[in-house]
């Protein structure tokens, strides 16, 4: 059963998602891409917010944005095709993935100041409880799982 306070949905008794919420979203590499996934993420979090009842801290919103701005660069920069956003969540964390058609797969350099570009990854794993990256028949899957906060 589901019940409706002002707006918001309370899921009470056995009426609760049970599957994550997965949506994916294609991008050709043209310009404007990065901040359509960026919109794409929002909406999606907001989803998550209203059909989980996710409580997603600022912190937490922030951080999954630039996620996916970080990725969907790297992606766009280095495949120079089209590549796949891959959004999961649950009331406990979201799995941000971008597929692309490059082979190579991404280096993480050590933390450097001095170093001029080249920290995507490094913020990346700054922000996220994992990173992954998989070669996939297509090329690659580059991704990484944020724990959800109230903050």
């Amino acid at each position: 059963m589901i019940d409706h306070l002002d707006g918001a949905v309370i899921p009470i008794g056995f009426d609760v998602p049970v599957e994550p919420l997965r949506r994916t979203a294609h991008f050709t590499g043209e310009p404007g891409c990065i901040a359509e996934a960026r919109d794409f993420a929002a909406r999606f979090l907001e989803q998550l917010r209203t059909e989980w009842c996710a409580t997603i801290g600022r912190r937490t919103d922030g951080a999954a944005l630039l996620v996916v701005s970080e990725l969907v660069t790297n992606a766009d920069r280095h495949s120079g095709g089209p590549y796949i956003l891959e959004l999961e969540g649950t009331d406990e964390a979201i799995t941000v993935a971008v597929y692309d058609s490059s082979g190579t797969l991404p280096q993480v350099f050590p933390r450097d100041p001095q170093r001029i570009g080249r920290h995507g990854l490094e913020i990346v794993r700054a922000l996220a409880r994992d990173l992954f990256v998989e070669r996939v028949p297509v090329g690659k899957r580059v991704g990484a799982v944020l724990s959800l906060d109230a903050g």
